[in-house]
């Protein structure tokens, strides 16, 4: 069957209407009534109906994907639970790191739910705060894409968020110099530039208000360590120890996705199989441009 790692999307995957069909379906049910009870709304109406304003607010978003994540989780055991079983690693999107730890043991749902929820609601009330946003930049590489933030700062935030793919990245700061990168990435050739329809400066310095709002629930949640390895996005590395999770986590919020760098990890470490448990498609359409060759199949919510 091959050595299989299961990855799991972040923030964008969600869509109103998702997850209609296994709505009805016990392992399904049940999951969403006790993340109603934490979160205080009927997850599964917002999931449903929307509208999609409320949908794609970071504060609702988060939550409504892990929880839709964890769902085509538990439809996979019960459908395929020996490709549960002999899944040997994991790794996830950002937000989908949660999701990745809660699958391999290292929290409870309850717990990665108010997790999720606090940093979904701290980086959010951080985005508010500070007016920043996020350009998506396509078809220049990783190097020119750095150089060009270095030039576009102009003492003011700016960073690649995300590196996605080859010549996939996406930069986030203030938007002044989000601005000033598109308008450098279109003369530097770029295929695409496009600003993303996101709250804010993700994964940047200007999230340090959320690190900080999240780090007391963190140090108050029980944390273990996880049964398989999951791959950090910090530092494309797994950590067995809490304390260690606790810290890369909190660093995730101000840190670079290397999420390239941990895909082709996995396949060095021998990953010939992987599956994109949750909502969307992001996942594999970033596998084909990193290893076309590669499996990948979809457990979609």
């Amino acid at each position: 069957m091959g050595k299989i790692a299961f990855l799991f999307p972040g923030q964008g995957a969600q869509t109103v209407g998702m997850g209609q069909e296994m709505l009805a379906r016990p392992e399904v049910t049940g999951l969403f009534s006790r993340a109603s009870e934490i979160l205080g709304y009927d997850l599964a109406d917002v999931c449903t109906n929307g509208p999609k304003e409320k949908l794609d607010s970071t504060a609702v978003c988060q939550p409504a994907i892990f929880t839709a994540s964890c769902a085509a989780l538990n439809c996979l055991k019960a459908d395929q639970p020996e490709v549960v079983d002999m899944a040997a690693a994991a790794a996830g999107l950002s937000l989908g790191e949660y999701t990745a730890l809660y699958f391999a043991g290292a929290f409870s749902f309850e717990d990665a739910l108010r997790l999720v929820q606090k940093r979904g609601e701290a980086m959010q009330h951080a985005a508010d705060s500070l007016a920043g946003g996020m350009v998506a930049i396509l078809g220049l590489d990783a190097a020119v894409v750095e150089r060009l933030c270095e030039e576009a700062a102009q003492g003011d935030v700016l960073k690649v968020a995300n590196y996605l793919c080859p010549k996939n990245y996406s930069v986030s700061g203030t938007r002044d110099a989000c601005e000033r990168v598109a308008q450098m990435a279109e003369a530097a050739g770029a295929m695409r530039v496009v600003p993303l329809a996101v709250a804010g400066a993700f994964h940047t310095p200007m999230m340090a208000s959320a690190a900080e709002a999240l780090s007391s629930q963190l140090a108050s949640t029980s944390v273990v360590s996880p049964k398989i390895p999951v791959i950090s996005n910090v530092d494309v590395r797994s950590h067995s120890d809490p304390d260690d999770i606790r810290r890369t986590l909190l660093a995730q919020l101000t840190s670079s996705v290397r999420w390239e760098e941990t895909v082709r990890a996995l396949i060095a470490d021998g990953f010939d199989r992987f599956y994109e448990v949750g909502p969307g498609r992001v996942l594999r359409g970033l596998m084909k441009r990193i290893d076309r060759k590669m499996p990948m199949e979809g457990v979609e919510f």
